[in-house]
Order: C-alpha cells, then structure tokens, then sequence
C-alpha cells in the first residue's frame, strides 16, 4: 500500500513536502524508518510523528495515520 510521510526541515529543503512509501500496513515505525533510512531520506536524530505524536520504534502505523519526519532542529 502506499502511504504518504510528511517531511520538516531541512529534509523538505532537501527532498520535497514528502515522500511516497510503499508499506503493509499495519506497520512498526522502526520498519518505516529502516525503508527510509536506505533511501537517504534520514538525518541522524530524526523522529518519526505519528498523528502528530512521536512514535517509538515498535509502535504500529495504520491506514488513515498521518506519518511525518521532524529532524533535529536547533534555534536561539
């Protein structure tokens, strides 16, 4: 099934709005993060938000869920 994941920061900057996964959902969050890491769409310290929630590795994406990618941001 393909599920959009939402992209922030300086991963937008680098590859768009988002990007289109083709995953069996139900799915762990550590799966997704796996597919994305192979395809270079990753900064280390990145955490994946499921319905605008920070996930864990184990827990369980469903369709319908709103999946984003916030990388590590810093400000002063």
């Amino acid at each position: 099934m393909r599920t959009s994941v939402r992209l922030f920061a300086s991963l937008r900057s680098r590859f768009g709005e988002e990007t289109i996964l083709e995953v069996e959902l139900p799915a762990a969050v550590g799966d997704l993060e796996a597919d994305l890491r192979e395809r270079g769409i990753w900064t280390e310290g990145a955490r994946i938000a499921v319905n605008h929630r920070f996930a864990s590795s184990g827990d369980r994406v469903n369709q319908g869920d709103e999946i984003a990618v916030v990388p590590p941001v810093s400000g002063g």
